[in-house]
């Protein structure tokens, strides 16, 4: 006889995305960190992430208790050119994380900026609303001010609008408009919805232009405004609500200004020397 009573659906969620959402990292990298034995469920230490849990259930990372996930926040970041956007560089560079308010939570990027652009950047405690914005499916617009060495002409910018493939990678059009001819430069406003790699860089050097200067402006709904170079702000629970289709729990929690970056705590790094 067979059993066609249907299966139960396991209560709780994935333990990547409890981690994910307590801050401890993003999924990718909660998922790495089971698999490397780091994390315990009700004393037991796990080694694959197909597990669910529940409120009930007591998390640890390296023997340290998982606390209680927080409602999902975002802040908008005012990043300055010269920081890359990553938790460690290779390189040494410095990164945004080591410019950021010393208590801010853990948060992560959502996206990235390469280290000769500024402008806004969204930083979130939420490793799910990460990849909800990154994904391309978004469609979210991201508009940026492009400072470009150059005369272009309407003409010029044709294939950008087109859409243009440059070493094999295909770009999608863009919205491209001349804003003023300023001396030997001119500035462009751009509009796009990929945002790959150098994106903007590459498409403007693959029809003769090359940037010195790249400002993002704004992300989806979001806006850099007034908010000042090194500077951070948290929106509004009820704006993250209303903007990704939230429900929250309590969505009374004021932004936070903070208008002056922080100086970071650590020492420089000397300068190395010239051979």
């Amino acid at each position: 006889m067979n059993d066609s009573t249907p299966k139960s659906t396991p209560q709780g969620d994935r333990i990547a995305k409890v981690l994910a959402r307590a801050g401890v990292a993003s999924r990718r990298e909660a998922e790495r960190m089971i698999e490397a034995g780091r994390v315990s469920v009700n004393g037991k230490k796990i080694d694959s992430p197909a597990l669910n849990v529940t409120d009930s259930d007591q998390i640890t990372v390296d023997g340290k208790q998982v606390s209680e996930p927080e409602p999902p926040r975002i802040w908008l970041y005012h990043k300055p050119t010269g920081l890359v956007t990553t938790n460690s560089d290779e390189k040494g560079r410095d990164t945004i994380f080591d410019a950021l308010p010393e208590d801010m939570p853990r948060v992560m990027s959502v996206g990235r900026l390469d280290i000769n652009s500024e402008g806004l950047l969204l930083l979130t405690n939420d490793g799910g609303i990460k990849r909800k914005l990154e994904l391309p499916s978004t469609g979210w617009l991201r508009r940026y001010r492009v400072r470009v060495n150059g005369r272009p002409t309407d003409d010029t910018l044709a294939p950008l609008r087109k859409g243009i493939t440059v070493e094999g990678m295909r770009f999608q059009g863009m919205d491209v408009a001349i804003d003023r001819q300023q001396g030997a430069n001119a500035w462009l406003t751009v509009g796009l919805r990929e945002g790959k790699n150098r994106e903007i860089r590459r498409a403007m050097e693959a029809i003769g232009l090359n940037v010195n200067r790249l400002i993002r402006i704004s992300y989806g709904p979001f806006q850099l405004g007034e908010l000042k170079s090194g500077a951070v702000e948290e929106l509004r629970r009820k704006v993250v609500r209303d903007q990704l289709g939230l429900t929250l729990e309590d969505d009374s929690g004021e932004a936070r200004k903070k208008p002056k970056a922080v100086q970071r705590s650590g020492k420089r790094r000397p300068a190395k020397p010239r051979r």
